[in-house]
């Protein structure tokens, strides 16, 4: 569940800090007091699309902050994304925006990117909002539904189409290609036998190149390396008498023409022999190294034209010889292929007809299990369309065949509706407004609410287009929904608000030259000054909290019966 938000400098917000509970959490607050920007905040952590327009006037940065107590499931998945919980099973997502533009993303104190916040969020909360009710109309969305209630049935089938309908497309290509008439065969054969006799006649051995490079680099600098050689040997050498050699014999003769007379002496004269050795040694490999630095230009010229050809080759099938032999082996495989082209082709058609015959059972197979599925799903939704004052409504999904293969199989799905009696079964985005789709989606996360293993649900704008007797089933069925997850819940209808176990206010305060919003946990006397404010406006009576104390004690009477009944039926 989302244990914590923290939101500093972000548009009227100077600084703010809320803990939610489990269950039901409520927020409230006048029009303009900052309840678009709470949610702006989440967003923003959870790697949402920001503009630095939305930093506090005087500020230098935005920051928003989410902490979150994962679930095992939500743990397994995020790990499997290399996030890895700190102590607690908790997850930290943060967020600073500065005014370059430029935002620094971390999960638990590592850097990250946008698109990872996004994608492990989803493991963890999921917001419904007034753009998420008109997404509710599109095929697609209603097709993700039908597999999020089929849960891992599904969630296999599709894995077994998505990788059969790849190996199909991968196939149908490999048979697209390949189509040639002969004229094009034919010239295909013939620049396929010139490339791999090319690199045939240049006779490859691995590793040649480096050895050759490296003789190359040897023979341009030789003129280098020589007088380097030359000048050392003089130095170190015995045949002049500035040679290190020379001076060091010299030593050597006069330091053992005197060994008899100190014995003390032996050590010293026996390193310095060791040294004239070592030297002399030295001087004879160095020499030799000298020697055969000599080559004739005719091996140069010759060195320089194998290079030639190897880096020739080299631009035209690959960056190494591993390659450019590995490419010639690959263009006799093509080549072979050609030469027997008939039976190739005849082997690539049967190839695309035992994929697409795989491909089609697996479709049917998923199709069998959405079908199944979706008849429970309808059953569910209908029970909760009606308990959200849909007296009358009949509620259907019906499947359309596809007419070709796509990675999540050949299913489309329609949402099918009648809300009043005596209309026909019409698709759902002819026929439902804006307060009658926010209704359909709280019925899907009802019905859903068994299966959906995202631990928090935050719903703005559920209360669109609502009030009165369907404002109260609403609310009901989000105390539903709070019984099983944790819900956070922006509204401005105290039938809604008073079903909170937690009220937070959101308001907006001026002072010394600024605005800023501040967001504040209710006790239960504040809580019911709030339903008042909800239900009489500006003036607050003492009739006006009266019906506010009766709203709420009602709440919690609905609530504990529920939980009642619920408690009942785990019993038996």
């Amino acid at each position: 569940m989302l244990v914590s938000l923290r939101v500093k400098n972000l548009a009227l917000i100077e600084e703010a800090e809320v803990y939610f509970g489990d269950g039901l959490n409520i927020l409230s607050g006048e029009t303009g007091a900052g309840k678009s920007i709470l949610m702006g905040s989440v967003n923003m952590a959870l790697g949402g699309k920001v503009s630095r327009e939305l930093i506090r006037a005087g500020a230098e940065y935005a920051y928003a902050e989410l902490v979150f107590d994962a679930s095992e499931e939500a743990v397994k998945k995020l790990s499997a994304m290399d996030l890895y919980p700190e102590e607690g099973n908790q997850y930290v997502f943060s967020r600073k925006l500065l005014l370059s533009g430029r935002s620094i993303c971390r999960i638990n104190g590592e850097a990250c990117t946008a698109a990872l916040q996004k994608q492990a969020g989803e493991y963890l909360l999921d917001i419904h909002g007034q753009q998420e009710h008109q997404t509710l109309v599109q095929g697609s969305r209603q097709l993700e539904i039908v597999d999020a209630y089929a849960g891992e049935r599904a969630k296999e089938a599709r894995r077994k189409v998505k990788e059969l309908y790849e190996a199909y497309r991968l196939a149908r290509k490999e048979l697209e290609e390949a189509s040639m008439d002969e004229q094009q065969r034919a010239r295909e054969m013939s620049f396929a036998r010139f490339e791999t006799e090319e690199i045939e006649a240049a006779g490859l051995t691995e590793g040649e190149d480096e050895e050759l490079e490296e003789r190359y680099q040897k023979m341009v600098n030789s003129r280098k390396i020589t007088e380097a050689v030359s000048l050392v040997y003089e130095q170190t050498g015995y045949d002049s008498m500035q040679g290190a050699g020379d001076a060091i014999g010299r030593a050597v003769h006069a330091l053992s023409g005197v060994l008899a007379y100190d014995r003390e002496l032996e050590g010293l004269n026996e390193q310095l022999s060791t040294i004239d050795s070592l030297l002399n040694d030295f001087n004879r490999e160095l020499q030799d190294y000298g020697k055969r630095m000599e080559f004739s230009e005719a091996d140069f010229q010759e060195l320089e034209e194998r290079l030639n050809v190897i880096n020739r080759l080299k631009d035209k099938y690959g960056s190494t010889i591993s390659q450019i032999l590995n490419y010639r082996e690959e263009k006799l495989a093509y080549l072979n292929r050609l030469e027997s082209y008939g039976a190739y082709v005849e082997e690539l058609k049967q190839k695309v007809s035992v994929t697409e015959e795989e491909l089609a059972k697996a479709c049917a197979a998923l199709g069998a299990v959405r079908r199944e599925e979706a008849g429970k799903l309808s059953a569910k939704i209908s029970d909760a369309l009606k308990e959200l004052n849909f007296l009358e409504v009949v509620f259907d999904i019906v499947f359309l065949p596809l007419e070709h293969y796509t990675a999540g199989g050949t299913d489309e799905v329609q949402f099918m509706i009648s809300a009043n009696p005596g209309e026909p079964v019409k698709p759902l985005k002819q026929v439902s407004s804006g307060g009658e789709l926010s209704r359909i989606m709280l019925a899907v996360k009802a019905a859903l609410a068994d299966r959906d293993e995202v631990g928090t649900q935050i719903f703005d704008e559920i209360d669109a287009g609502i009030s009165g007797r369907t404002a109260q089933k609403v609310s009901e069925k989000l105390d539903v929904i709070s019984r099983k997850r944790q819900v956070i819940c922006i509204t401005h209808l105290p039938q809604i608000a008073s079903m909170a176990d937690r009220h937070f206010l959101i308001e907006k305060q001026a002072g010394k030259g600024s605005t800023h919003t501040v967001i504040t946990q209710l006790s239960k006397e504040e809580e019911i000054r709030e339903l008042a404010r909800m239900l009489g406006g500006v003036k607050i009576t003492d009739a006006v909290l009266q019906n506010a104390r009766e709203m709420k004690e009602l709440a919690e009477r609905t609530k504990n019966k529920k939980a009642g009944k619920r408690q009942q039926k785990v019993q038996k």
